[in-house]
């Protein structure tokens, strides 16, 4: 019986987060602002990726990031310092996922201006930030080489809910050699076909123009449809 209450209470956090994601979209869908959800192991690149995009994005939107950490607000501070955009951080006081509860104050903070594109970038865990919806109309990923090209083999959900991969790090390959690109296409394609994957190394560049070109696209959809 006990296990039966356990689950009921589950299902209703999920549901009222769910509800309150969709909330979230539907007013940032009326101020056409694209709300992207970031996620990835820490380590993988998220932040340096985030600041080369955003300093290619700035000067044609109005762009704001939300750093979730269960502690500090040093990449708050290092996204603001190297990007010169609003960056708002979020501590979860050690939960490791970031829900649609806690986007939404974050969100509040910027409401009193109009954001073309707010990203927000979860904690780095391959786990719980695929089970909670934050009120994003896409959710990005990033597996970089170094962590191995088995990765959507092992985190099955994380690869399933996300529409895009980023496969970081590129200019690493030729130092870990276990690791197959075509092979890892394969996997994360395993779980689901459709999702979209742009190989690329913010440390040189490569992919980063069509990482860019992505992300315009899917402004202007956002804003349009």
């Amino acid at each position: 019986m006990s296990n039966i209450k356990v689950i009921e209470i589950k299902k209703s956090v999920f549901g009222s987060n769910a509800n309150q994601g969709n909330e979230i979209r539907l007013e940032n869908k009326r101020k056409k602002t694209l709300f992207v959800n970031l996620m990835a192991s820490p380590g993988a690149g998220k932040t340096t990726m985030l600041t080369s995009l955003v300093n290619s994005l700035k000067d044609e939107y109005k762009i704001a990031i939300i750093e979730a950490d269960c502690s500090s607000s040093v990449d708050a501070i290092k996204i603001s310092d190297n990007t010169g955009v609003t960056s708002i951080q979020i501590n979860n006081d050690g939960q490791c996922h970031t829900d649609s509860f806690m986007t939404k104050k974050a969100l509040d903070l910027l409401a009193d201006q109009h954001y073309d594109l707010i990203i927000l970038e979860n904690i780095g865990n391959l786990v719980c930030p695929a089970e909670f919806d934050t009120g994003a109309s896409k959710n990005i990923m990033i597996l970089s080489v170094p962590e191995g090209d088995d990765k959507p083999l092992k985190y099955p959900l994380m690869f399933t809910v996300t529409d895009l991969v980023i496969i970081s790090k590129m200019d690493t390959i030729d130092y870990f050699e276990e690791f197959n690109l075509n092979r890892c296409i394969d996997n994360i394609h395993s779980r689901n076909p459709i999702s979209k994957i742009i190989p690329i190394s913010a440390k040189t560049g490569m992919g980063m123009d069509s990482l860019i070109n992505y992300f315009k696209e899917e402004i202007h959809k956002w804003r349009n449809e």
